[in-house]
């Protein structure tokens, strides 16, 4: 059978105390690859989706939504659509979905309305909004 030890234990068995412990465990978490960094939504945003594309004709269903170019676009009327960055405020993090009329965090809850203002306490310093154009089968995302 493999014993295993912890990291804490096998720090101190090296005679590590304090400061110097702490120092080893900060600069190894800074190492770790299942650390999460956050991301800066983008400023300038300029793309076209074509919705007569398999990838994208989901758009052509009102409260559905797709993910291109880090940013969620999502059919909100027949009308109309709303565009708003994947990175949460909260953390920034790429978590952001469309759900329910308006736009979520899947991590922290924060929930904000097509326009990308925060309609809670944890989105209250709302997410980067887009503008949309149809023109026949072609959405444009633009800032």
């Amino acid at each position: 059978m493999e014993n295993k030890i912890k990291r804490h234990e096998f720090l101190k068995s090296l005679g590590l105390k304090g400061a110097s412990l702490l120092a080893v465990y900060c600069g190894a978490s800074a190492l770790s690859s299942c650390q999460n960094e956050s991301v800066t939504p983008a400023s300038n945003v300029d793309f076209t989706l074509d919705l007569s594309n398999a990838a994208y004709s989901k758009l052509n269903t009102v409260g559905n939504y797709v993910i291109a170019n880090g940013v969620v676009v999502a059919r909100v009327s027949s009308t109309s659509f709303a565009a708003v960055t994947q990175v949460c405020s909260h953390e920034g993090r790429a978590n952001v979905i469309y759900s329910g009329g308006g736009f979520y965090c899947t991590v922290h809850g924060a929930t904000y309305s097509t326009t990308g203002t925060g309609t809670n306490s944890t989105g209250s310093r709302g997410i980067k909004a887009y503008q949309t154009t149809l023109s026949g089968t072609s959405l444009h995302v633009f800032s």
